[in-house]
């Protein structure tokens, strides 16, 4: 479960987007600005909002209200986490090919060949189980985390109070996934302070958010609970079984290279991330495979992978490149992932 950061939706292009999702999860609300309350900003336990927040989390769910604010006592507001989920004041300009060179490059290509054969026994069984690929899968993880190595060091209570009562923005998104992240600790006999993970609230291999964690994440190991962050095992089963649920066909394509003309593409570009392009449409505007053959009969969307002073990468993305879509809501992250997945299958 991107951002990261969530699949919110919003109209697709090309330019990377991440929204902490993934992720699973979703990062994708209209922003509803909460009431201005400002008591004591760094102490969450006093603060009104938080004081309503505990009381609808307990009369909701069960919880006892004292045990609740007790928790947001030792909550401490996190300045960094503000600066990192903020939009940058002079954004640069996106560009496909340093995107790429970001994740389809020969560290996480080697490391990716090692992840899968050390845990090759597992990748099968995802594989059998839910239908979807073990490169594919191996692949997000290594987007995501550089297979475990970068899961990120934030205590997450904290992270998504600050982000929950302190930024107005996406308020009301991270305070929902702060009550996931209680029902998650409880769910899991935690202390809801065990549980580090990215600035946005992403946990473990795969960067689930809590409500992505408590939704799809698989007991694949069978020792008896979902963990993310310690078993590798439940780590591969769970975003297998995230793709599984977000519609993956088995053996069925995921991209394909195209030639059209900017203009023709324009238009169809437009039509979204849904795949929902037929080939009469395509034959119409003049779509042809870049390497020769035919256009794949199947709905597509047409992804416009845009880099600065280069021609534009026109690609048919199928059922299953909406699939990984719904992870982390960018064309470049898909891409980046299915191109580092053919890697990891040459190997």
């Amino acid at each position: 479960m991107t951002v990261r950061p969530a699949l919110p939706r919003c109209k697709p292009h090309s330019a990377p987007r991440r929204h902490f999702l993934t992720g699973a999860g979703a990062l994708l609300l209209a922003p509803q600005l909460p009431a201005q309350i400002s008591t004591t900003p760094d102490n969450f336990a006093e603060r009104d909002d938080v004081r309503a927040f505990c009381a609808e989390l307990a009369a909701t769910h069960g919880f006892d209200e004292a045990q609740l604010l007790s928790r947001f006592a030792g909550a401490r507001l996190l300045p960094r986490v503000i600066q990192l989920i903020r939009p940058p004041s002079s954004p640069a300009v996106k560009s496909w090919a340093r995107y790429r060179s970001r994740f389809v490059e020969p560290l996480r290509i080697r490391a990716g060949h090692e992840f899968l054969t050390a845990h090759a026994a597992t990748f099968e069984r995802a594989e059998q189980t839910f239908g979807v690929p073990r490169e594919v899968v191996a692949a997000i993880i290594g987007v995501e985390t550089l297979y475990g190595r970068q899961t990120g060091d934030f205590e997450l209570l904290s992270a998504l109070s600050t982000l929950g009562f302190t930024y107005p923005p996406r308020a009301e998104l991270f305070r929902r996934e702060l009550g996931e992240l209680f029902l998650l600790a409880r769910e899991q006999g935690r202390e809801v302070t065990d549980f580090r993970g990215s600035y946005a609230g992403a946990l473990g291999y795969p960067q689930f958010l809590p409500s992505s964690w408590r939704r799809y994440a698989v007991d694949f190991d069978s020792d008896g609970r979902t963990d993310l962050m310690g078993s590798v095992h439940d780590a591969i089963g769970s975003v297998a079984a995230y793709l599984a649920a977000h519609g993956w066909e088995p053996g069925e394509p995921v991209a394909q290279r195209i030639r059209i003309s900017d203009e023709a593409a324009a238009p169809l570009v437009a039509a979204g991330v849904e795949p929902s392009i037929n080939t009469a449409a395509l034959d119409t505007a003049g779509a042809r495979p870049l390497r020769g053959g035919d256009l794949i009969a199947k709905p597509a969307t047409l992804v416009d992978l845009v880099t600065p002073d280069a021609q534009t990468e026109y690609w048919l993305g199928f059922r299953n490149f909406y699939a990984i879509t719904r992870y982390n809501r960018s064309y470049f992250y898909a891409m980046a992932v299915h191109q580092l997945s053919q890697e990891l299958r040459q190997g």
